[in-house]
């Protein structure tokens, strides 16, 4: 009877516990769920150096508007160019060894034209030039005429020494007649002089040193002494560069203002030319002409 008893309870406790078994067997099996393995995503290393982090997810907040770029800086206005210069005007002139009086000039006006510039010698000297006067100098600064001052007292242009007696001469004309201060005085050296270095050098230095400014007439060709002997004086001392040179080369005959060439003196190398005689011995007055840039007329009288 025992036996049987327990075989009942044993049957009825299996009874009531299996159905719990597999309840629980279900609900475990619910929880936990088959994982299927993730497909790996290739990535590029330089990639994944650069962005190392996750973006940030999309966010619905307004994002701000790109700040303004600045404006870009003007370009700088082009450069000023350099103005060009004028070409310089040129004016017509006379010179003559002959005395100016009214009836001279007017000879020349009529013949001619009205000369801007008048050359005239210092002194007079006998059988070549007649002397300029303090008379004969007010009429043609009352004519509106500049005066270029010649000094012809020599006819050996060699020597130091002598072209400082010389100047010294031609200083003391240039003051007896009242000549400004910063006024140019011509050394006069025709073609038939004998000329050197030396006596350049020596007119110039003492000009300079002066109330007056060196001027030095010749007949400057580019194989004629006198350029020799200037440019060999330039090269020893370049302030020998300051005289004014007027030149007779080429001559090519007098004419009136209105006919006057373009000014087209020889230049020989390192000799600029400020005034160029470019006719001689018109007649019926006795003058050569002469054209020089309107620059040149501020150093003569």
């Amino acid at each position: 009877m025992k036996t049987r008893q327990i075989v009942w309870v044993v049957l009825l406790s299996v009874l009531l516990v299996l159905p719990l078994v597999v309840l629980l067997f279900q609900q475990q099996s619910k929880n936990v769920a088959v994982q299927n393995p993730e497909p790996v995503v290739e990535v590029d290393s330089g990639q994944a150096e650069k962005d190392p982090k996750p973006k940030d997810p999309p966010s619905d907040q307004p994002t701000d508007p790109p700040a303004d770029k600045p404006a870009d800086k003007p370009a700088d206005p082009p450069a000023d160019k350099p103005e060009q210069q004028e070409p310089p005007e040129y004016v017509w002139g006379v010179d003559t060894a002959n005395f100016v009086d009214q009836a001279f000039f007017q000879c020349v006006v009529d013949n001619y034209g009205k000369p801007v510039v008048f050359g005239r010698y210092l002194e007079t000297k006998e059988g070549v030039s007649s002397g300029l006067t303090k008379e004969e100098a007010a009429f043609l600064l009352e004519q509106g005429v500049k005066i270029i001052p010649i000094f012809n007292h020599f006819t050996n242009a060699t020597g130091y020494d002598n072209g400082v007696a010389e100047a010294k001469e031609a200083i003391a004309y240039a003051e007896k007649l009242g000549i400004p201060e910063g006024k140019a005085i011509f050394a006069d050296i025709e073609p038939n002089y004998p000329v050197d270095e030396a006596f350049i050098r020596g007119w110039v230095d003492t000009m300079l040193g002066s109330p007056y400014k060196p001027g030095i007439y010749g007949v400057f060709l580019h194989d004629s002494e006198v350029t020799a002997a200037y440019q060999k004086a330039l090269s020893i001392n370049e302030l020998v560069g300051e005289a004014i040179i007027w030149s007779s080369d080429p001559d090519i005959g007098v004419s009136p203002q209105a006919e006057a060439p373009a000014f087209e003196p020889e230049t020989p190398e390192q000799v600029t030319i400020s005034i160029w005689q470019y006719g001689i011995d018109g007649q019926p007055c006795n003058i050569d002409t002469n054209l020089l840039p309107s620059t040149v007329l501020d150093v003569l009288w």
